[in-house]
Order: C-alpha cells, then sequence, then structure tokens
C-alpha cells in the first residue's frame, strides 16, 4: 500500500491512481517490450561488421598466413581450426541459424543450401580442418585448375570437407579477420539451373558472409588462394610416391 509522506510523494500517488490498471499493464508492457530490444540487440549478430570487430579485439586474432613452401604430406600442415559438424536437425535449421546471427549468404549459397545434395550429418562429430595454397601443393602457375587442385591434394592425404562444413565454419569463425576468404574444398552442389558450386566463407568487410563461387573442374583458381580440407584418416603416400606421380601431374 502507497502511504504520501510528502508533497512529491502526494502527486506521484495521484499520477499512479489515475494510470489505473491499464496504464500500469502499458508501463510494464513498454518496459519489458524495451528489455525484449536490448537481449535482441545482444544476441542478434555475431556476424555484423561491428560484432565481428569487438570480437577481433577481444580474441586478439589474427588472419592465418599459410607458408608458400610445397609440402609432402598432409602431416606437415597443423591443424588450423577444429570445428563440430552435426549439430543440427537439418539444413533449413542451419540456415535458420545463419539468419538469426545475421550472416549474410549469397545468392549461389543460399541455393545450394537449399538443394537435396546438401545434408547435414546425423550425428555431432569434430572435424580438423587445414588451410592450404595450391602453391604450397606444389603447383608454380599462377592460376591452377580446380580439379588439379583436388587431385593433388587427396595424393597428398587431405580430404575434401563435408558441404556442411562451410556454413558451420562461418557460424564457428566468428572473428574472422578483414579481407579473409577461404575456399571450402567440397565436392560441388549444382544449382537448380546445373550450375556446379563450392562454397566460400569470407569477411569483405561488411560483415561475415558465406558465398558461392565457380566449381567447375576446369575453373581457374589463384594459388595463392586459400583452400579449407580436412584431414584424412588413411596414412599419406610417401616421399617416393609423391616424386612418382609428380611427372604425371600438369606443373
Amino acid at each position: 500500500m502507497f502511504i504520501p509522506t510528502s508533497r512529491a510523494d502526494c502527486k506521484a500517488g495521484k499520477a499512479r491512481s489515475s494510470a489505473g490498471p491499464v496504464g500500469l499493464y502499458l508501463i510494464a508492457f513498454l518496459l519489458c517490450a524495451a528489455c525484449v530490444v536490448q537481449f535482441a540487440d545482444t544476441a542478434w549478430a555475431q556476424c555484423a561488421a561491428r560484432d565481428v570487430l569487438r570480437n577481433k579485439l577481444e580474441l586478439r586474432t589474427r588472419s592465418a598466413q599459410p607458408s608458400q613452401l610445397p609440402i609432402k604430406s598432409a602431416g606437415d600442415v597443423a591443424t588450423w581450426k577444429t570445428i563440430t559438424i552435426g549439430t543440427f536437425a537439418g539444413p533449413i535449421r542451419l540456415r535458420n541459424e545463419l539468419d538469426g546471427l545475421g550472416c549474410n549468404v549469397g545468392g549461389q549459397a543460399s541455393e545450394i543450401l537449399a538443394r537435396p545434395a546438401f545434408t547435414v550429418g546425423s550425428h555431432k562429430t569434430d572435424v580438423e580442418l587445414v588451410l592450404v595454397t595450391p602453391a604450397q601443393l606444389g603447383f608454380t602457375p599462377d592460376t591452377v585448375s580446380l580439379a588439379d587442385i583436388y587431385a593433388r591434394a587427396r595424393q597428398l592425404g587431405f580430404e575434401l570437407a563435408a558441404a556442411e562444413v562451410g556454413p558451420q565454419l562461418r557460424i564457428q569463425y566468428f572473428d574472422q579477420p578483414m579481407g579473409e576468404f577461404l575456399i571450402i574444398g567440397m565436392e560441388p552442389i549444382k544449382t537448380w539451373s546445373g550450375e556446379p558450386i563450392i562454397l566460400n566463407v569470407a569477411n569483405g568487410g561488411a560483415g561475415l558472409i558465406l558465398i558461392g563461387q565457380d566449381g567447375r573442374a576446369e575453373a581457374e583458381i589463384p594459388a595463392t588462394s586459400r583452400f579449407v580440407f580436412t584431414r584424412s584418416h588413411q596414412s599419406a603416400p610417401g616421399a617416393e610416391f609423391i616424386d612418382q606421380t609428380a611427372a604425371i601431374l600438369p606443373p
């Protein structure tokens, strides 16, 4: 019960009385709405440009710069990042998570995420990711075909990533440095028009994005591009095998 002790309290009491139950409910509703907006602003977006900058400052991460020296096997490359896949009941839930975090998804990427060929794991699995460039794989030309990159990567003991790795990496890599574009080494998925597309996890400066790019076997890729592969569970071929196959592969 409100008991006035001063003239100011009396005025406050009159204001409360005049507000009535409806007025009090309205005030309570507005306060709750303000709390929801504040919470949404906090929970929303990990992919927005301002949140990316905050994450980078808090975590003090730096862009991974792979060496351009040729490697002889997958064992020469350290694990770059471990992510978890199989955490969503289906592709729609995964896409909703991207939307909820404010991660932009390009038109081609959005299309292949909706294709039947895009699937997610049925159980949680940790996946070790590595970063390599075509130059590290031993290619010297300025550009290399996607098919040749994949063939050499497999020979050295790397594996193509599951399609789910692309969007999962996007939502598990909030501190990606600006200007970094990572090509997911994966089997291409065709759009509705039949165009083969692979995914690219990027920070172009306006926020974190997931985009698609040319996944044709003959697509020419700059030798300095960074690819995300997974490490094979099988032993990589020995140096002797690499030497023998080097003459078969294009220089």
